[in-house]
């Protein structure tokens, strides 16, 4: 029996429209699907195809520990990998669900460097929330020659500072509770008023807001927040 294919499936920032042909062709027919799942079990990845599952796949949920700690993700995702390994070994194909685009930000990447040495792995991008959050806001994240940063929220304050001191275009994502220190700096740099941030993108719930209209004590989750200093006349 050969080994089967692990395949690291981006399904988008939620909008199941969003979800590639590829994706999903990919999806219906998986032996196994795999996803994250937070700690009440709850998937938000399997709920943006939850119509395109095959009703005879088996289903594998991860749950992955939202510690700030890096030791009990490790331990989650090599029993994870283990676990998909074995089903592989059996000749099963499996279909890991990941947010947004796998390799950008996306759980799967860790799941993928323990098991390529192994498996056959392929990779399907999705749409990213950067892209998603422009196209929702109306607005290019930048053009012609303009240098775009993306920073993660985490950043210390005094790497957040220096990198958008000068930068022309800037996406800062995971910004949850980190709001408040990101706003902070954004004013330190005179960028506020040139930041827009949405929640929730593609979602039902979206919002789209100016980053000084959020009220003080007020953190958008599922957030991300687009800055624009540029000069480019678009």
């Amino acid at each position: 029996m050969s080994a089967g294919t692990l395949y690291g499936v981006g399904v988008g920032p939620g909008d199941p429209e969003l979800v590639t042909l590829k994706a999903a062709r990919l999806i219906r027919s998986a032996d196994v699907v795999a996803y994250p799942v937070n700690g009440a079990g709850h998937s938000f990845a399997r709920r943006i195809v939850a119509d395109v599952v095959s009703p005879d796949a088996d289903h594998l949920p991860i749950t992955v520990p939202m510690k700030v700690e890096r030791g009990p993700a490790q331990c989650a995702y090599d029993d994870a990998a283990e676990q998909i390994s074995m089903h592989l070994r059996r000749g099963k194909n499996v279909v890991f669900l990941c947010e947004g685009d796998p390799f950008f930000f996306g759980s799967y990447m860790y799941i993928h460097q323990r098991v390529c040495g192994s498996y056959e792995c392929e990779v399907v991008p999705g749409v990213t929330s950067l892209t998603a959050c422009a196209a929702e806001l109306g607005r290019p994240l930048a053009a012609r020659n303009e240098v775009l940063k993306v920073l993660p929220g985490p950043l210390g304050e005094d790497e957040l500072l220096r990198e958008l001191r000068f930068c022309q275009s800037a996406a800062i994502i995971k910004v949850g509770r980190h709001f408040e220190k990101i706003r902070r700096v954004l004013r330190q740099c005179g960028l506020a008023d040139s930041a827009w941030i949405v929640e929730a993108a593609t979602n039902p719930g979206q919002k789209i807001i100016a980053l000084e209209a959020v009220a003080e004590g007020e953190k958008p989750y599922f957030s991300t927040i687009l800055v624009y200093s540029g000069g480019e006349n678009w």
